[in-house]
């Protein structure tokens, strides 16, 4: 089992930007994915993006291309999510998960992901 701790999160206005750093340790691995979701209150868990470890491969959902950039850095075993131009709507707990014996496509839903962070919040003001 791999732990995960989130930080970097914090209250920023509207077109801000946070850096949001996942730091890993326990039975880590080099292959599979790590990914970010976010869940704002009463919502569902929703898939922000994701990076595959073997290929470098990355994911992110159609609301958030061209502005969220997410990275691993393997000196720090930490993987990041870069969050520019940040909307009010997008306010929620942001979650790091892992999914290390998953081979093939990325998934972008949760229940495909076995380590959970305890989540950072993001805040955004209008």
């Amino acid at each position: 089992q791999v732990q995960l701790v989130e930080s970097g999160g914090g209250l920023v206005q509207a077109g801000g930007s946070l850096r949001l750093s996942c730091t890993f340790s326990g039975r880590t691995s080099s292959s599979g994915y790590m990914a970010w979701f976010r869940q704002a209150p009463g919502k569902e868990r929703d898939f922000v993006s994701a990076l595959n470890l073997s290929g470098q491969s990355t994911y992110y959902a159609d609301s958030v291309k061209g502005r969220f950039t997410i990275s691993r850095d393997n000196a720090k075993n930490t993987v990041n999510l870069q969050l520019n131009s940040l909307r009010p709507e997008e306010t929620a707990v942001y979650y790091c998960a892992a999914a290390l014996r998953r081979i093939g496509m990325v998934s972008r839903a949760p229940d495909d992901y076995d380590s959970w962070g305890q989540g950072t919040q993001v805040t955004v003001s209008s």
